[in-house]
């Protein structure tokens, strides 16, 4: 695999967290440790696609 691919890949991950946690956020039985994870999975997406995108540009 790329790393192009790779970085596609984990943004539409990332994309799919963001829409999950909207999701739960409507629902009036909010479950908050599951939000606080996903919230964390999404913020580890997002520096590891940082990462590898400065990796890409020094390439």
């Amino acid at each position: 695999m790329s790393l192009e691919a790779h970085i596609q890949e984990l943004e539409a991950r990332r994309q799919q967290l963001k829409q999950q946690i909207a999701e739960l956020m409507a629902h009036p039985s909010v479950d908050d440790i599951e939000i606080a994870r996903l919230k964390r999975e999404k913020l580890h997406l997002k520096d590891e696609i940082a990462r590898l995108k400065k990796e890409l540009g020094a390439a």
